[in-house]
């Protein structure tokens, strides 16, 4: 999948990169994902793509709207908490650009007149 918006794409790798990584750690897997992992990446993708915020997007941690189910959620945590201390070693760009990221304030939504999150 691949995305319009360079902010998207970018952060499609990072999340792709993080599965990877947790799932070579904890369920051997070489080349390609097991069926686990490759489906909760999908599911990242599809959120992504469907994300109201776009462009404009801070992390998903800091994002005021949750769109993962909570079991995704929880899955999603494991993976970061285990991929999170060793990105910057493994790969450092796209580190440095999810902790600049993360920076950004939350984004406003617009939605019937009405604005959600915060300025």
């Amino acid at each position: 999948m691949s995305f319009v918006s360079g902010r998207l794409d970018r952060e499609r790798r990072t999340i792709a990169v993080m599965i990877h990584m947790y799932c070579r750690d904890h369920h051997g897997a070489t080349e390609t994902l097991c069926l686990e992992c490759r489906e909760l990446l999908e599911y990242a993708e599809a959120r992504l793509a469907r994300c109201p915020f776009q462009e404009g997007k801070t992390t998903c941690a800091k994002c005021p709207v949750h769109c993962y189910k909570p079991a995704r959620r929880e899955q999603v945590r494991a993976v970061m908490r285990y991929a999170g201390p060793r990105m910057p070693r493994q790969h450092p760009v796209l580190a440095l650009w999810h902790l600049a990221d993360g920076l950004r304030r939350q984004p406003l939504r617009k939605k019937a007149g009405k604005t959600e999150g915060k300025p």
